[in-house]
């Protein structure tokens, strides 16, 4: 007797409907793990000379940087894909700052300027020209209001963002100033250079009140704690030091492979990051100065280096032109100790 079709298709559905409840769903519920500390995210490489200078933006969304092929350019930190190009300078950007509201930019250069343009379009805004010699650092105020710069001409010039109008001239310094950074309460400057001192200055009056001396040769880059109680300084004399503010106290001093050429200290403050000319970037405990990573993916000299707003990310360039995005260490908060959380790091060391 011949099978009856209409009953061998209800025995396949029966056996069919059975293995289709147990089927894998469409979306699955995974655990994403971040990437190692270490891994390169993003290398954007569309620079034509030597990287001096990265910033991310307040929110984190875009990174500048800056270059000795005269240009400024403006990028997704993801993606790599460019927003902006400025080419307002007649010779090598030496530094470059974000407004606190991300709306701006300001970038210093050999040629004697700082400029001041729209983030979102490259429109030029003002030129700042009360300095005699190249400028070669730049630091906004928390409050938007007023930009610093420092010089080649030995001084560092505090003046109004909207206007370019001086407000006060600082003239601590007995030879080129290569640094300059904002306490993040605003109240004070820092500043430092080739006469080997980091000098802690009133903002407002542009009173002295503390030379660090730490250093046996010029300071190239300087960064405040987040909480404002320390500096970080960092130079050609091959140290990263870490210090009191309010004492001038070292609190460590780290030396040495290589000249140091840029510090960046963690939004966090448990790190700091060194940009050395040995080729790496070196990430450190804030406090104690111990060894936590050392980032060896750069082929050249790397000159600036900068944490993003969350924590998360580090960018550094070098003298070949080429910005690396990498993962930073980062600290869970799903677990702590006592001690602050040595359980729950991730991917360090």
């Amino acid at each position: 007797m011949r099978p009856n079709p209409f009953l061998l298709f209800l025995s396949l559905c029966c056996l069919v409907i059975p293995l289709s409840f147990y089927a894998v769903p469409d979306t699955l519920s995974v655990s994403r793990r971040p990437p190692s500390v270490g891994t390169t995210l993003t290398t954007y490489d569309a620079h034509l000379n030597a990287v001096s200078a990265v910033a991310w933006s307040p929110d984190g969304k875009r990174l500048a940087s800056a270059s000795y092929d005269k240009s400024v350019q403006i990028w997704n930190p993801v993606t790599g894909q460019r927003f902006a190009v400025y080419r307002g300078h007649t010779n090598w950007v030496s530094a470059l700052v974000w407004s606190p509201d991300g709306k701006y930019l300001a970038s210093a250069s050999f040629d004697k300027t700082v400029q001041v343009w729209e983030a979102a379009t490259g429109r030029h805004l003002l030129t700042y020209r009360g300095h005699s010699d190249t400028v070669t650092a730049v630091a906004w105020s928390p409050d938007g209001k007023y930009l610093a710069s420092a010089s080649y001409d030995k001084t560092v010039q505090v003046w109004k963002s909207s206007t370019g109008q001086p407000v006060l001239t600082y003239h601590g310094h007995s030879n080129w100033v290569a640094a300059v950074a904002w306490s993040p309460d605003g109240t004070y400057l820092a500043s430092a250079g080739l006469d080997t001192t980091v000098q802690i200055w009133n903002a407002t009056t542009g009173k002295a009140l503390l030379a660090y001396i730490g250093h046996a040769g010029s300071v190239t880059a300087i960064a405040w704690s987040p909480d404002g109680q320390h500096l970080a300084s960092v130079g050609f004399d091959k140290t990263v030091q870490v210090w009191n503010a309010a004492k001038g106290r070292p609190l460590w001093i780290y030396c040495c492979q290589g000249w140091v050429n840029g510090i960046a200290w963690s939004p966090n403050g448990r790190y700091v990051a060194s940009a050395n000319t040995s080729k790496t970037v070196q990430v450190r405990e804030s406090m104690t100065g111990t060894p936590t990573l050392t980032y060896r993916n750069h082929r050249s000299e790397v000159l600036p280096v900068a944490w993003s707003p969350d924590g998360t990310r580090l960018a550094s360039g070098d003298d070949d032109g080429i910005v690396h995005v990498w993962q930073a260490p980062v600290v869970c908060q799903c677990a702590s100790d006592e001690q602050g959380q040595r359980a729950g790091e991730v991917g360090l060391l």
